[in-house]
């Protein structure tokens, strides 16, 4: 059975958590504004679902760096410490108790497979229309998978229904890059 160790708000709530840490409230309150225009240039693409658009990612983010602006004012914290946020600290223990509920529920039973803690990632895939006109922008869409190749692997399949409806045949990716965590960030 197959259980997620983190899941997509989770992660996009530690990289604003990670980011945050050791921040003073001017060096937050410069994040809070660069989130709330992320929020504003965010839009949702066509058919994404919503947990994992950009639009949904830039809104969680953006009330996240606007929460701990909120705390470290009323905390008067010099710099942002997860520990010190009781929030953040029930954050982590909500998710520590749905992953023991999430690996109780899958219990091993005599002949199943043992519980697998998947690791995955969000990832942003852009494709064109293969017949593409220059200067068309692509379509973009996020996916949760434990590596590019899966997120390539959902792409391919997501794009290739929507192929049904282009008349000049299916889409071709462009680009892949991991959003969260941020590429090298360890959770």
């Amino acid at each position: 059975m197959l259980v997620y160790e983190y899941l997509p708000y989770e992660l996009a709530r530690l990289d604003v958590l990670g980011k945050a840490t050791g921040l003073d409230l001017n060096q937050v309150m410069e994040r809070v504004r660069l989130a709330a225009t992320r929020e504003t240039l965010a839009s949702p693409g066509p058919d994404e679902p919503h947990a994992l658009s950009e639009a949904w990612i830039a809104f969680f983010q953006h009330n996240q760096w606007r929460r701990i602006a909120r705390v470290m004012a009323e905390q008067r914290m010099a710099v942002y410490e997860p520990s010190e946020d009781r929030r953040a600290v029930r954050y982590e223990e909500e998710r520590l108790q749905r992953l023991e509920k999430d690996c109780a529920d899958a219990g091993q039973t005599d002949g199943q497979d043992p519980v697998e803690r998947l690791r995955h990632r969000v990832y942003r895939v852009a494709a064109r229309p293969a017949a593409a006109l220059a200067g068309e922008q692509p379509m973009v869409r996020h996916y949760f998978a434990g590596s590019e190749a899966a997120a390539v692997e959902h792409a391919q399949r997501s794009f290739s229904r929507q192929s049904g409806t282009n008349q000049n045949g299916g889409y071709r990716i462009v680009s892949v890059e991991q959003i969260l965590p941020q590429p090298g960030e360890q959770f």
